[in-house]
């Protein structure tokens, strides 16, 4: 009997490392695909200026660009959030999948249209805008993946996006000094062929982990499979904004938050040679940043022990604004450098517990559209930094520019301050 018991224990510990060791595999697996993701807005974002200006492109020009991609992309998004809400993890992976596809067939472009062209330009607003729709989609894959009956962790898979994002944007600030500003599109097509490779890696261990998830169900449930029983209501993103009203309003400032960081991705060229800075520094900066946020993401998970979602998403309101107030003070490049340790309280804290409170307070038949609102704010921010940033290097330069995020950014604050707190209350009410 005793010899039994522990055959059967053996057994069982030998399973649970076996789950141990394929959840872990599942993380890792995410958290390389974010890695890949954030890599591709490193170059292609975060370099746009970089690659236009040595193109012949103006300040204002970029600004048009940047401002349609982020134009053409929130257009799209509620068409893509209303087909993902219904769609379960392998579907969003497939859905990535053909989306990064279309990304690197255009990035073709860059080798095709000569500089200054309306073509380049209609090139870098296609690439930029896509990858704009696939944020929402691989924020959601991370709790969908969850269908496998493993536990994804956001916190671990955003900070891979960051040492992503980081590792590329070092190098690349040393490859465009030494061989030009046509190694950007180069890094891009590489970085697409990686993430697909990446979701296909991850596509493929989500199946393969789903299957043996509902087997195992069937067994100890008489034939039932864990397929989901989402009778959860499903509605569009204009009836979802009425049911949500404090919600928009908290975004909105949250918008106001994300205006200076895309003041900080798309124009720290401009803004760090102002301050004296080259090239090469502005990638090591943006990956200074970037390293940053990891440790922050990493440890969300014991973070949110002891906080909730909702202050630290206050904390983080009051990070975004002691970074751009620093960066707009700053006299030198080393104070740049100085200013991104507010990352580890500023983007590093809202990204992940964004996605986690918007997971917390709605119903499964909201979830994308609540992180597609949440991604669209990204994209409305960047909208009003592109031309207004822009438009201000022109006619004022770098230190007018980092002033006015700097009262954007502290108006948003007050909105998230005064809105965040009514959100969970009127989600409550019978009528909303």
């Amino acid at each position: 009997m005793t010899v039994c018991l522990s055959s059967r224990r053996t057994s069982s510990d030998r399973l649970e490392n076996i789950f141990v060791l394929k959840t872990f595999k599942l993380n890792a697996e995410y958290a390389s695909t974010l890695g890949a993701y954030w890599m591709i807005y490193g170059i292609t974002g975060s370099f746009a200026s970089v690659f236009m200006l040595a193109k012949g492109y103006d300040n204002m020009q970029i600004g048009m660009t940047l401002a349609a991609a982020n134009l053409l992309a929130l257009g799209l998004q509620p068409f893509v959030a209303d087909h993902m809400d219904k769609a379960k993890g392998i579907k969003i992976i497939d859905a990535s999948v053909w989306m990064t596809l279309l990304m690197m067939l255009t990035g073709a472009g860059y080798f095709v249209f000569s500089g200054g062209s309306f073509m380049l330009a209609a090139v870098i607003v296609a690439i930029l805008a896509i990858h704009a729709l696939l944020q929402p989609l691989l924020n959601s894959l991370a709790f969908r993946l969850g269908e496998s009956g493993t536990n994804v962790n956001f916190g671990i898979g955003r900070a891979g996006g960051s040492l992503g994002f980081s590792a590329i944007v070092a190098v690349l600030g040393t490859l465009v000094e030494k061989k030009g500003e046509m190694s950007v599109p180069v890094c891009a097509e590489a970085a697409c062929a990686l993430l697909i490779a990446l979701l296909f890696l991850t596509k493929y261990s989500f199946t393969k982990m789903k299957r043996a998830n509902d087997i195992e169900i069937a067994e100890h449930s008489g034939g039932r499979t864990a397929e989901a029983d989402a009778d959860d209501e499903r509605i569009d993103l204009k009836a979802f904004i009425r049911r949500n009203k404090y919600f928009f309003i908290m975004n909105l400032g949250i918008s106001g938050l994300l205006f200076s960081n895309a003041i900080l991705s798309n124009y720290m060229p401009q803004i760090a040679a102002e301050a004296g800075g080259t090239t090469e520094q502005t990638g090591r900066i943006l990956s200074l940043m970037a390293l940053l946020e990891m440790p922050t993401m990493i440890f969300i998970g014991t973070i949110r022990k002891h906080f909730q979602s909702r202050t630290l998403v206050k904390i983080a309101s009051l990070g975004f604004t002691g970074k751009i107030v620093v960066c707009w003070l700053a006299g030198s490049v080393g104070v740049l450098f100085a200013a991104q340790a507010f990352q580890l309280v500023a983007f590093a804290l809202l990204m992940p517990a964004m996605v986690y409170y918007i997971n917390e307070i709605m119903s499964p038949g909201e979830a994308v559209k609540g992180q597609s609102l949440f991604t669209m704010m990204f994209t409305f921010s960047t909208i009003i930094a592109s031309f207004a940033g822009g438009w201000i290097l022109d006619a004022s330069g770098a230190k007018a520019l980092t002033f006015a995020s700097a009262l954007v950014t502290a108006a948003g604050a007050v909105v998230v301050f005064l809105s965040i707190n009514k959100v969970e209350d009127h989600r409550r009410l019978p009528d909303a």
